[in-house]
């Protein structure tokens, strides 16, 4: 796989244009993509009235495969029907429904029965997918069955795919994919998106979550307005800005602590099956990255577009908690000091990349 340097830059700055947007705005978000990708859009908007496409979202754990893809769609509007299809969230709920049974185990059986093809015997496979086999791992084939039983009820869509393939094995599976939920004419690419691990390192080990709420932040990506310290462990914490929560101290979630090394064995893996999927021939790829060099930063973005990091200080006197805020600065995985982009920029090298593959496939 590439490394960070080889992923593209894409200028968003646009010439002669002084507004700066909000990006946390939904209003605003749709005034900046019609001003930085207007024309981008109507391209994807003018295929997407009768075709789709069916994408493939790669990337380490925490890159924010859902975010962009959904920033996609955002953008694009809702004259076309999209979705967003996470492997992960199909997983949990095919589990919860055989755990619970009923109607939902029922259904899920039904079409299992008949849709399922593979060398483990259907029981053996939802056996491992409830976790009452330990030894058993849940094969490619029930996966790829139940991605099809999520698919089989709605109109045929765009699709964007996030968490397959996730092993070696189901490389050749995603070849041929389209033509197993029956998009047989409809373009299909891969979507590799290039974080750091220092991002996600940093944004591990201080993300943190309301435990009456379960709302998540970031103690210094996405502070709540009400910052606390604890005089025992000499620690800044936030309360939860929720009013249904009375300030409930945010707490970070078991193993944060360890940032990116508790879950190495996860991304080394992603690494593995990036790199394979890198070298696929017959294929369209789509490289986006987070990051910009600072030396570069000027050329190709806005200030608003870089994600900003917040420092905590207690005032000694007062004894309150001032928050400073400052563009965010990190080492890329080349060593290169970089900002971190926010996620509508990020979105936007997606949307002209994709714009430009729709356009040869017309």
């Amino acid at each position: 796989m590439p490394t960070h340097k080889n992923f593209p830059l894409f200028k968003t700055k646009v010439g002669g244009v002084s507004k700066t947007f909000d990006l946390n705005d939904p209003g605003h978000r749709r005034e900046y993509f019609d001003l930085k990708v207007g024309k981008e859009l109507e391209i994807i908007r003018d295929y997407l009235k009768n075709k789709t496409f069916v994408a493939y979202l790669l990337g380490k754990k925490g890159a924010g495969k859902g975010t962009y893809s959904k920033l996609f769609m955002e953008a694009v509007g809702d004259s076309v029907k999209m979705t967003h299809v996470s492997v992960g969230d199909i997983v949990r709920s095919a589990t919860k429904a055989i755990e619970e049974g009923g109607k939902s185990e029922t259904e899920l059986r039904g079409f299992m029965q008949k849709y399922y093809r593979g060398f483990l015997p259907l029981e053996e496979a939802i056996a491992a997918l409830a976790s009452r086999s330990t030894k058993t791992l849940v094969p490619t084939e029930f996966i790829l069955a139940l991605i099809k039983w999520e698919l089989h009820e709605v109109e045929k869509k765009t699709v964007f795919l996030d968490g397959f393939p996730r092993d070696l094995d189901q490389v050749t599976y995603s070849i041929f994919f389209r033509d197993l939920i029956g998009y047989r004419e409809d373009p299909d690419f891969f979507v590799f998106i290039n974080l750091p691990e220092s991002v996600i390192d940093a944004r591990m080990k201080s993300r943190v979550v309301c435990p009456k709420c379960q709302t998540p932040r970031n103690l210094n990506l996405m502070p709540t307005k009400d910052v606390g310290y604890d005089e025992q462990t000499k620690s800044f914490f936030l309360h939860c800005d929720n009013p249904d929560c009375d300030g409930a101290r945010m707490v970070p979630k078991e193993g944060d602590d360890q940032g990116i090394e508790a879950i190495r064995g996860r991304m080394d893996k992603d690494e593995t099956v990036m790199a394979k999927i890198m070298d696929l021939q017959g294929v369209d790829k789509v490289l986006v990255r987070n990051t910009i060099p600072v030396d570069e930063a000027k050329e190709y973005v806005d200030d608003y577009e870089i994600t900003p990091g917040y420092i905590h200080e207690l005032d000694q006197q007062t004894g309150r908690v001032v928050t400073k805020e400052d563009l965010w600065v990190v080492n890329d995985d080349d060593g290169v000091p970089s900002y971190s982009l926010l996620p509508p920029p990020v979105a936007i090298s997606m949307i002209k990349q994709i714009a430009q593959i729709l356009e040869s496939h017309k």
